[in-house]
């Protein structure tokens, strides 16, 4: 809903001092000096009832390295007639310029538009929602993750810009760390201009501030921010690959202090994501919960950096010297003793359910990074090996996985599969505290629909996995025919009701009093502008049952 700027993105850079220099632009460009610049658009989040974060970026015109302030407005109608909230903003390079306000005094369940007002200048302008209260009869909620700027366009986000939506999940891997030429598509890269900036893989302050700069430079990104309020979770690649909460996978020894860089990496994602930070500070947990009238509790979990223990590795735990697989089943991967939550954040939960259960609302949404189901290796014969037409790439993961299939292990270690004594105790928490629970998942970059059952074979509910925006999902890493690769998933995964393992997307979800519907939209292509969507059929879940109809 962005309406049209005072000062132009694109041109040759003029009338920006030294002092500030091109850096701080982090990728805007602008054609001639002003009195201000906002140069990444406009965003909102973590609505309530009565408020929500308002956020942008403003440059001062001359190019000073000093404070900047200015005003920022809520109203109800777009040409801002009826102006019902507003008030002051101060920013700086302290805060690498960047704007957040918790803007309060508003309706519940009611439409704004909002902007910012620098030294004349006026930013783009913003579409929010604020949260309902009492009865609720419908709440549309876009569901979406692993957005990888050198993987293609953000196409997906364009989508989600034109829909009807009252709110946007964002559950991590909004930016990848990696540098130039990592985990990217060289065609996006030298074709697209989808190159990283900075180069290297970032691990300091300044590096996470030039690439969530760089993010927020592309135009469909910045549509979605602007036309709907969102609510985000970090995963791992906003910090590094792999990470728990002592260490990550993509930490390595000579890149630095890690408790320094995930300092860092915290500290950008606050200025720069429109999230309500803790008042003492943007190291504070994010875990927290919002509440939808009578309709839903909005409970979003960090399954990735405060409470977890370090992720299970098939070739450092199961294949060493006197390893078994029936060893690592037994000793290794069922310990009691290993959390994906920690016992905090556990706690904390226990308390939401039980509240939400107190005020009788009818269902309770967990957002979380990392897939809940289970989700075993295929059971792949030798006579289906001996048919496969695999590239040689793909020829050694395929053959080992076959060999791990017979054993009834799951395929993802970094997800809740790698913690399923955490998992029971998690699901006896939500039989015991939860009427209706939806669980939503990204990272995996594939769609997936998961009817949730503990040990004993008891429906505990529901859970929609989401596609990832760009990032490349398994037919990248088992490149066997869609279908086929389907079956061989639903065979050996009794859970799994429905799964799309080669497209990218969101997740469209309705929730209303008698029924929770949910669909995927998938796009065609993230290498070109022009691009089809496909919609899937919906999946329907209704209160009570804790289980996919």
């Amino acid at each position: 809903m962005a309406t049209s700027r005072s000062i132009t993105r694109r041109g040759t850079l003029k009338g920006m001092g030294a002092t500030l220099g091109a850096l701080s632009l982090r990728g805007f460009e602008v054609l001639a000096a002003a009195p201000a610049h906002f140069t990444h658009g406009v965003a909102s989040g973590d609505p309530l009832s009565d408020r929500v974060i308002i956020w942008t970026r403003a440059l001062p015109g001359e190019g000073a390295a000093r404070r900047l302030e200015g005003r920022w407005e809520v109203a109800e109608d777009l040409r801002f007639t009826k102006v019902i909230a507003s008030g002051p903003f101060v920013t700086g390079p302290e805060r690498d310029y960047t704007v957040k306000v918790d803007a309060g005094g508003l309706r519940p369940g009611h439409r704004y538009w909002y902007r910012f007002i620098a030294d004349g200048v006026t930013s783009p302008t913003g579409r929010t929602r604020t949260l309902p209260i009492g009865s609720v009869e419908q709440f549309r909620v876009g569901v979406c993750s692993c957005s990888n700027y050198p993987q293609g366009y953000f196409n997906v986000y364009r989508d989600m810009a034109v829909a009807d939506l009252d709110l946007v999940l964002h559950l991590g891997d909004y930016i990848y760390e990696y540098g130039e030429g990592v985990y990217a598509n060289p065609y996006a890269v030298a074709t697209l201009g989808r190159g990283v900036v900075p180069q290297h893989e970032i691990l300091a302050l300044e590096d996470y501030r030039q690439r969530y700069g760089l993010y927020r430079t592309d135009p469909d990104l910045q549509a979605a921010h602007a036309a709907h309020p969102w609510i985000c979770v970090w995963d791992d690649h906003e910090l590094a690959n792999d990470t728990w909460h002592s260490g990550a996978e993509n930490h390595n020894e000579g890149e630095g202090d890690f408790a320094a860089r995930i300092a860092a990496a915290r500290r950008v994602y606050h200025e720069w994501m429109p999230i309500r930070s803790s008042p003492e500070s943007d190291q504070g947990p994010i875990y927290r919960s919002f509440q939808v009238g009578d309709l839903a509790e909005l409970i979003m979990l960090d399954t990735r950096l405060v409470g977890r223990d370090r992720q299970l590795d098939y070739r450092r735990d199961l294949l060493g010297p006197g390893h078994s697989p029936q060893h690592f089943k037994e000793q290794i991967l069922a310990n009691p003793d290993r959390s994906l939550l920690g016992e905090q954040q556990f706690q904390w939960l226990a308390a939401a359910l039980a509240g939400a259960r107190g005020r009788g609302a009818t269902w309770q949404i967990v957002g979380q990074q990392v897939l809940m189901g289970k989700l075993n290796i295929p059971k792949i014969s030798e006579a289906q090996l001996a048919s496969m037409a695999l590239p040689e790439f793909a020829r050694e993961t395929i053959h080992a996985m076959a060999k791990l299939g017979q054993y009834n292990l799951p395929m993802n270690l970094d997800a809740w599969d790698g913690y399923p004594a955490a998992r029971e105790r998690l699901y006896s928490l939500l039989l015991e505290q939860a009427s209706n629970p939806v669980v939503v998942a990204g990272d995996t970059h594939n769609a997936w629909a998961f009817d949730l059952k503990n040990d004993a074979g008891e429906s505990v509910g529901v859970e929609v996995g989401c596609p990832g925006v760009s990032s490349p999902g398994l037919e990248s890493y088992f490149p066997l025919p869609p279908g086929q690769m389907s079956q061989l998933l639903r065979d050996s995964s009794p859970e799994l009701v429905d799964l799309d393992t080669a497209r990218r997307g969101w997740s469209r979800m309705t929730f209303t009093p008698g029924e929770m519907r949910s669909c995927w939209r998938f796009v065609s292509t993230v290498l070109d502008r022009d691009f089809e969507v496909q919609q899937s059929p919906d999946r329907v879940c209704t209160p009570g049952v804790r289980r996919f109809s």
